[in-house]
């Protein structure tokens, strides 16, 4: 009876997706099957799929290793043994298997060597540490490649990211442009990631991955975050810097203006720092902001699970619940309640905004200082660089210099998101009620609090419940 072997192929990259490579070392393979009167059962096929990185699985290889064992084939052919390995540790789970049924079959079309002889596993065993060795040196040469590329500002090729044209990296695509600025003014409103998020999958921005039901939330923040968006060159995920000590400025057009950038990765970086349990996702207007008129305890907003749609009845209501201390007592339908505290609020916006003056925009006043501390640091780079002075001297001089720029930036980025957070959230006082309820519920909340510290929700009282006004008490912050 013939012997029943299955035949592994394998290409490292297959950036066309037609797997021609994969398909003429099959075909190779088969010529040999049939020079050998064995009989293929089985292809197993990992196309554009590393040997050499550590943290790729090959799952046909691993299917193979595990029929192997199994003894649903009695052997294996490839068309070479670099295709099967490139690191020693992947040929010595093979070798295991050899010793465990030592009649199984080995062959490659390029040499013959017996994985069943010790001769056969010494010459396979230097083979594969050539290739690992062969797999070291291109890695080595293309992370330089890609290190100079980075240094001269170009790009690293690959997908376009979102927010420039597939068809060409270095030229923005007006749309998705226009979706990660919105999103970026959301942001310094007060907006959350997620609430972006979730719109995005709707209208199906950002570019999301094939076959994801839901956008990941680094996914977003990346893309909002991303140093490329202001014209910044990155290596390893970091901003390259160049010999004078600034930001390599890579060669497409950018989406922000560093300013604005800044801003928005400041705002990001922001808000990870809240405290634990600190959440600013909210369903319902004034939850977090309403209080028990009687015992004085937040009230929560929960939905009435017998609305349907067209009913007259109140789809969410506040209710004081006994749960944590609470009284118990307290409760209001919820939609009367948020229309009354929102025009209460716009109205008091707008009287205080009739009663004030609008201040221009400022620049940040350090700007000189900052300016100087990077010219410092240049000439001293410089200096070193024509002998004039030591690199002792230079890296005595050099990290206080650099402390104080750290500084600086750092308290310009602040600086700037402020601003940028007073533009993105406008002005609130020439906003109807509908464009209130159009915005989302944390930027409802910021304009809230923005005038409110609390609602106090007073008791209605038996018999038939009216909604009252009246019962229904803002606290004005002073």
């Amino acid at each position: 009876m013939a012997r029943k072997v299955g035949i592994y192929t394998r290409i490292s990259r297959d950036d066309e997706g037609e797997s021609l490579g994969v398909a003429r070392q099959r075909e190779d393979c088969e010529r040999l099957v049939d020079l050998r009167s064995w009989q293929a059962v089985k292809v197993y096929e990992d196309n554009d799929v590393s040997a050499f990185k550590r943290n790729v699985v090959r799952e046909e290889f691993e299917l193979m290793l595990k029929d192997l064992r199994a003894g649903l084939i009695d052997g294996i052919v490839a068309y070479d043994l670099d295709r099967l390995a490139r690191q020693p540790r992947d040929l010595e789970r093979l070798i295991e298997i050899f010793d465990e049924r030592p009649r199984l079959e080995f062959a490659t079309v390029t040499n013959d060597i017996n994985l069943g002889t010790p001769d056969g596993r010494t010459m396979a065993r230097i083979m594969v540490a050539f290739a690992n060795k062969s797999s070291h040196d291109a890695s080595r040469r293309i992370r330089r490649k890609h290190l100079e590329l980075a240094q001269q500002g170009k790009d690293s090729g690959g997908p376009a990211p979102y927010g420039w044209r597939k068809e060409d990296r270095s030229k923005v695509d007006p749309e998705a442009a226009k979706a990660i600025r919105t999103a970026q003014r959301e942001i310094l409103a007060g907006v959350r990631i997620g609430t972006i998020r979730t719109r995005w999958q709707e209208q199906g921005l950002g570019n999301p991955r094939e076959g994801t039901k839901r956008m990941a939330h680094h996914h977003v923040e990346h893309i909002l975050t991303n140093p490329r968006l202001a014209g910044y060159r990155t290596y390893h995920g970091e901003i390259l810097y160049g010999d004078d000590g600034q930001p390599v400025v890579g060669d497409w057009d950018p989406i922000n203006t560093v300013e604005e950038w800044e801003a928005v990765c400041a705002a990001v970086a922001e808000r990870k720092q809240q405290r634990p349990g600190q959440s600013l996702a909210r369903k319902y207007l004034l939850s977090g902001i309403a209080r028990c008129g009687l015992c004085k305890t937040k009230i929560r907003g929960q939905i009435n699970r017998r609305w349907e749609q067209g009913s007259k009845a109140s789809k969410y209501s506040y209710q004081r619940s006994v749960v944590n201390g609470g009284c118990g007592k307290v409760g209001r339908v919820g939609e009367p309640v948020d229309k009354l505290i929102v025009r209460l609020v716009l109205e008091e916006k707008r009287e205080r905004a009739a009663g004030s003056d609008v201040t221009e925009e400022q620049r940040w006043p350090r700007e000189q200082e900052l300016e100087d501390v990077n010219a410092d640091i240049r000439q001293l780079v410089e200096a070193e660089k024509a002998k004039q002075i030591s690199v002792s001297t230079l890296l005595q001089l050099l990290p206080a210099k650099e402390r104080l720029r750290d500084e600086l930036k750092l308290d310009r980025s602040r600086f700037i998101k402020e601003q940028k957070q007073r533009e993105a959230k406008g002005r609130t006082e020439d906003l109807t009620e509908e464009e209130f309820f159009d915005l989302p519920i944390e930027r409802q909340q910021e304009i809230l609090l923005h005038s409110l510290s609390a609602v106090m929700i007073n008791p209605a009282g038996k018999g038939k419940r009216i909604f009252d006004p009246d019962l229904i008490e803002p606290v004005w912050r002073e």
